[in-house]
This record gives structure tokens, sequence and C-alpha cells, in this order.
């Protein structure tokens, strides 16, 4: 394999990477809401709920300071080293390019990101996690 190749396949991952962050923080939110009125335990798991809080946080954030994201700047670097245009590659890359990729006035993002953001705070205070265990055996709980 050479060297292009190899880049164009390490530039699929990181998109494909990208669009599993992007489901996670979208489907994440849907799960968390769907699970709290059909009281599913599973959905106030602390870990799993801080994470989706920390990489929404990291949406919304990057969105209010312009910031592109490193993933984005990361797969593009790739390609445009592979010798591809930006948003050349294979078939895969393609697709999970225009699913995620699409064009607006910058407002527009940081709008939608934060009423996001906002939902994902709104989750937490509708459908609170269980609280960290700090693993001590208490009293009853053996």
């Amino acid at each position: 394999m050479n060297r292009s190749a190899i880049l164009r396949v390490v530039a699929d991952v990181v998109l494909i990477t990208h669009v599993a962050f992007v489901a996670f923080v979208a489907i994440g939110l849907l799960l968390i809401v769907c699970g709290g009125l059909r009281r599913w335990n599973w959905i106030r798991n602390p870990w799993f709920r801080m994470a989706h809080l920390a990489a929404t946080g990291v949406v919304v954030a990057q969105a209010w300071f312009g910031a592109i994201c490193p993933l984005t700047t990361l797969e593009m670097s790739l390609r445009e080293r592979a010798g591809d245009g930006t948003y050349g590659g294979t078939c895969v890359a393609y697709w999970l390019q225009k699913l995620l990729y699409y064009e607006a006035p910058p407002w527009v993002f940081v709008v939608s990101y934060t009423l996001f953001g906002l939902v994902v705070v709104g989750s937490w205070i509708g459908f609170r996690p269980r609280p960290f265990r700090d693993g001590r055996v208490r009293p009853g709980n053996d």
C-alpha cells in the first residue's frame, strides 16, 4: 500500500470517528430523553451522562468561539497530503461527509448548538443521573 492510500485510509478512520462522535452527541440525547420517559435505568449511568455532557460542551464551545473541529482539520489535512481534494476519497468517505458537513451561516450553528446544549442541561434536571459510587460497602448494601 502506498503512502497516499494509507493517508486516505487514516482520513476515512478520522471521518468515521467524527461521525461516531456526532452520533453519540445527537443520539445520546434522544436516548436520554426517551429512556427518561420510559424509565430506563441505564440512561442514569453517571459515566455515560458525564461523557455526553462533556462532548456536548465541546461542540457548544467550538461554536461560540468559532473554532473548527480538530477532527475536521485533521481529516482535511490527511486528504490534502494524500493528494485528494478536501472532499474526495472513497465512497464511504463521500457519504459520511455528505451526512456530516453542510453549509450555513455561522450564527445558525451557534444558535443550534447552544439550544441543543440547553436541552442536554435540561435533561440533567429532568432525568438526573445516578451519583458516582465511591466503592465503599454500606450497611445493608452487601
